[in-house]
């Protein structure tokens, strides 16, 4: 039996023997866009960290500026006393 024909792995593994040229055509350009997307993703989440950070240190300097003003209210409050 085992010299009848292929075996069940090379019939249906990874490019077997009833595999056509056009099914391992369509993967390989199905691969091929996955890794362009993936590329584009990637550059994509580059450009989106980076505006993370701006914002993010935006609010910081916001948040720190905000913290002098109350600080300063309170001070001018307590010294009127």
């Amino acid at each position: 039996m085992a010299t009848d024909g292929p075996s069940w792995a090379d019939q249906w593994g990874e490019g077997g023997a009833m595999v056509d040229d056009d099914e391992k055509t369509k993967d390989n350009n199905s691969s091929k866009k996955k890794k362009d997307a993936k590329a584009a993703a990637a550059a994509g989440l580059g450009k989106a960290k980076a505006a993370a950070m701006v914002g993010a240190e935006k609010i910081k300097i916001g948040t720190s500026v905000g913290f002098k003003w109350v600080k300063n209210q309170c001070q001018k409050k307590g010294s009127s006393k």
